[in-house]
């Protein structure tokens, strides 16, 4: 679920010419709380909300109803449960939405195999070549989402566009459960309406930067000389920001066949200054990423470390371990020590990440150094084993139980 603004009457018609709008970005609709109220239609109206219990950790998706109480992802879930009080808290459960995600990918691999899955509820399609045997974009996205709701039973929103950043801000627009298509030559005219927070990489402090020139939306980000705009926001930024204003976005839709790496990464809407925060979500995802691989049966050799601060500069660090693992520890001790030797960016991080890469099946006979302890991995294996019966908010390290301090802001993630 996305946080960033947007513009109500942004959802209208923008026109019917879709001949030069082949990509097509699929978003499920609070998609964790979907799959929940599959098998809990008594809550179904009701507000649910998908993450940690006893006000820990933060929220992973939440039901429209709960929206309506500024319940969002990624907020401290005591502060959400403050906020909506009656809402039904219920456990996160990976291993469920996983399969229901394999089940909607597998029907978008019917229309494309030029399918992009970003996440475990979205993905984006170029559907160039789908056209002859299924029909138009908009043809396409209307058999999508129906195809979705028949035989998984969850919704789905579609945004068509010419590009990948345009197509997923419309099904941003989109939501919930519907369709928008932007032609080509109504790229400018949607953007022109939006706030500058609907762009990529526009947080609250560039947001507020922004408006103290005077630029508030989109036409005026667009209308502005970049040169201005390095001053404002430096040379990256600038540079970035201007072109999606304009719509320019080359990036090909760009199928993964193969698995290579495992990882994920949070990025900051209020940019982070504070090391031992920052410590603390690298811990957790360094767990995120071990999870992952004791559940895929493998394991990685190269654990990587990713930062961006907020002037856009993004900055990997790795190290190669001397045996594959699927242990946090063993990934958790190469990062914080790449983490250590990494200054803090003027104006803090934006983004932080966790990679492991070099993957190999775990059956596949690597040989144990000789002071290897196989019983070393056994306190992980037995919490993965009571996450996936009791939920993922049953059981964490004790270093991230601790309750979110007022200072800490949420951050957003992504697969």
């Amino acid at each position: 679920m996305s946080r960033a603004p947007r513009a109500e009457n942004a959802r209208r018609s923008w026109g019917e010419d879709d001949s030069a709008t082949p990509i097509l970005h699929v978003d499920m609709d609070a998609f964790f709380a979907s799959v929940e109220l599959l098998e809990h239609p008594e809550l179904v109206g009701r507000p649910v909300i998908v993450g940690g219990r006893d006000g820990r950790g933060v929220v992973s998706a939440a039901s429209y109803e709960a929206r309506a109480y500024g319940v969002t992802s990624a907020m401290p879930m005591n502060e959400a449960q403050r906020r909506c009080p009656q809402a039904v808290v219920l456990p996160v459960r990976h291993g469920v939405y996983s399969a229901v995600s394999r089940q909607v990918m597998s029907i978008l691999g019917e229309v494309t195999p030029v399918l992009e899955r970003v996440s475990v509820d979205e993905a984006f399609l170029d559907v160039s070549g789908a056209r002859r045997r299924m029909g138009s974009p908009t043809t396409i996205g209307h058999w999508i989402r129906r195809q979705v709701r028949e035989r998984v039973g969850v919704p789905a929103s579609v945004g068509i566009a010419s590009t990948k950043f345009v197509a997923k801000l419309a099904s941003a627009h989109a939501k919930p459960d519907g369709l928008l298509l932007i032609p080509a030559q109504a790229t400018q005219d949607f953007l022109n309406m939006l706030p500058v927070g609907a762009l990529w990489g526009v947080g609250e402090k560039s947001a507020q930067a922004l408006a103290r020139w005077g630029i508030n939306d989109v036409r005026q980000l667009a209308a502005t000389d970049v040169r201005r705009l390095e001053r404002i926001l430096g040379s990256a930024a600038a540079h970035h920001l201007h072109d999606l204003s304009h719509g320019v976005d080359p990036r090909p839709v760009t199928p993964q066949r193969e698995e290579k790496s495992v990882g994920t990464e949070s990025t900051f809407f209020d940019h982070l200054t504070d090391r031992e925060h920052a410590r603390r979500v690298l811990l957790d995802q360094a767990h995120q990423c071990a999870a992952r691989l004791r559940a895929g049966g493998l394991r990685g050799r190269v654990v990587v470390l990713k930062a961006r601060g907020a002037d856009f500069v993004t900055v990997t660090r790795s190290r190669t371990l001397g045996a594959p693992t699927d242990l946090a520890r063993d990934i958790f001790a190469v990062v914080e020590s790449l983490f250590n030797a990494l200054p803090t960016p003027g104006g803090g991080f934006r983004l932080l990440g966790v990679r492991v890469e070099g993957l190999v099946r775990a059956d596949a006979g690597v040989q144990l150094l000789l002071d290897d302890d196989p019983r070393r991995g056994a306190p992980e294996r037995a919490a993965d084993a009571v996450r996936e019966r009791w939920g993922n908010a049953a059981l964490a390290p004790a270093s991230l139980l601790s309750r979110p301090r007022a200072s800490d802001r949420p951050e957003r993630q992504a697969d």
